[in-house]
């Protein structure tokens, strides 16, 4: 539940982020909403999104939202993410969320990990509650 949790609060913070990222672009753009705009705007937004979860992951393993639930994303050896697990479970954590498939796997995983977590051998870990 904490990491259902932490998804929730996570989804409100990017929203956040997306709302700025987006006003930059519309002004930078001037509203301009042809094909080759909308485009670029969506894989700007995309980029966004893996920017600022690829740079928490490996600058602490923790997203702000992360850090209010008190859980840490660690490489299985509890050793900090690399940045190629970083791409990974993020290029395999958008589909597997939005789907539902990573949620439900970790609900009949072993070690209550999600499926991206499996195979970017990474895992979410409870941190200290100070």
């Amino acid at each position: 539940m904490r990491r259902l949790a932490s998804m929730l609060y996570e989804s409100l913070l990017l929203l956040a982020v997306l709302f700025l990222a987006g006003f930059i672009f519309v002004g930078l753009t001037h509203g301009a909403s042809s094909g080759p705009v909308k485009l670029a705007f969506q894989l700007y937004l995309t980029g966004v999104v893996a920017a600022y979860f690829i740079w928490f992951w490996l600058h602490g393993g923790q997203t702000l939202a992360m850090k209010t639930w008190h859980l840490r994303l660690v490489g299985a050896a509890d050793q900090p993410v690399s940045l190629r697990q970083a791409i990974l479970r993020f290029v395999v954590a958008v589909p597997g969320v939005l789907s539902g498939i990573s949620v439900l796997w970790a609900l009949f995983d072993r070690d209550k990990q999600f499926l991206h977590d499996r195979l970017a051998k990474t895992k979410i870990i409870l941190t200290d509650k100070r």
